[in-house]
């Protein structure tokens, strides 16, 4: 049975700024011992942020892929003890200068659970009010922020031109929701 695996420890292999990676023992179901590799994510959150029915996209550099992509506005969760709702307030002040009014839990995911433990909630934002920039860090210094309405952005999904996860599933759930 999937449920009968046993874990046994975690080695850190590395440790990064942001993951850690781990060598990760296991017993099987049949008393054998396995090691897997393992990426340890703090988490994040991320936002279907909505404004006169359109949603906030960035486009932003993505070092593993050498190159840049569409996404839902994001952010790992950096803060100890920072509720979600909040940093996913701060991720949208920070790349698309706005703060909302409505802050929904929409669904949540693990990106790439064969070999990472990232979990990601995904908020439907609203009533947005534009605030200061603030940008962290090179990317989102550099990033393209724009509007789509909503069902154009679900076409960019679906597509092809959007292959970031968080912003697929955050896309099609928010559709669902809204109706589009």
């Amino acid at each position: 049975m999937a449920g009968d695996f046993t874990h046994l420890r975690d080695d850190l292999i590395h440790q990064g700024f942001v993951v850690g990676f781990y060598d990760s023992y296991f017993t099987t179901p049949d008393g054998d011992e396995i090691r897997r590799d393992v990426v340890k994510h703090p988490g994040a959150v991320s936002a279907v942020a909505i404004e006169d029915g359109e949603v906030w996209l960035v486009k932003q550099f993505r070092a593993p892929i050498r190159g840049v992509m569409w996404e839902l506005p994001a952010g790992k969760l950096d803060v100890p003890g920072e509720p979600l709702a909040d940093t996913v307030v701060r991720e949208l002040e920070e790349e698309i200068g706005r703060t909302p009014g409505t802050v929904e839990e929409l669904i949540a995911l693990h990106h790439s659970p064969g070999f990472c433990d990232e979990f990601q909630t995904v908020f439907l934002c609203g009533d947005l009010t534009e605030v200061p920039v603030r940008h962290d860090g090179p990317e989102e210094e550099h990033m393209v922020v724009q509007k789509f309405p909503l069902a154009t952005a679900v076409n960019m999904a679906l597509d092809g031109t959007i292959t970031d996860a968080k912003t697929i599933v955050g896309l099609l759930a928010a559709a669902r929701k809204l109706g589009i």
